[in-house]
């Protein structure tokens, strides 16, 4: 049976040991994760970025449960995997993790698979909005997901 175990929009800093320890099972061979981080520079920005400010819908937190709920859904056959994933919101800093995903399933293709649909939906479908603060003042808003 597949579990998300973690489907959190949190203010505070993400931990990624908290993720992992969600997702521990002796039953799942293959952990995947991934860290979206804040950096120091964007195409479309003039000058340095020194921080992202993130904005949710009061709905964000059930649409990222149902995120990680298909993913894990349309996992390969009936392997069964776990799910953690946590998107942060408020100010963030260059370095700050704003999006933490762990995922555990038997095999490595399928954490990996797993992994990747909950970030590229996070993208296209999280009720999740970013600011994004040039070292100038420059501000400039980006679409939904970040």
């Amino acid at each position: 049976m597949n579990e998300v175990r973690i489907a959190a929009i949190s203010a505070e800093p993400l931990d990624v040991d908290t993720h992992l320890a969600a997702v521990d099972d002796p039953a799942l061979g293959g952990v995947t994760t991934f860290i979206g981080r804040v950096r120091d520079n964007d195409p479309d920005a003039q000058t340095p970025v020194v921080g992202l400010e993130y904005s949710s819908h009061p709905d964000a937190e059930t649409a990222l449960q149902t995120i990680a709920q298909k993913a894990a859904a349309d996992a390969v056959g009936d392997a069964r995997v776990v799910v953690a994933v946590s998107h942060r919101i408020g100010r963030l800093d260059v370095g700050d993790a704003a999006v933490v995903i762990a995922v555990a399933a038997e095999h490595r293709a399928e954490a990996f698979a797993v992994c990747r649909a909950v970030i590229e939906d996070i993208k296209t479908s999280l009720p999740v909005w970013k600011r994004q603060v040039e070292s100038d003042g420059t501000t400039s808003w980006k679409g939904i997901g970040g």
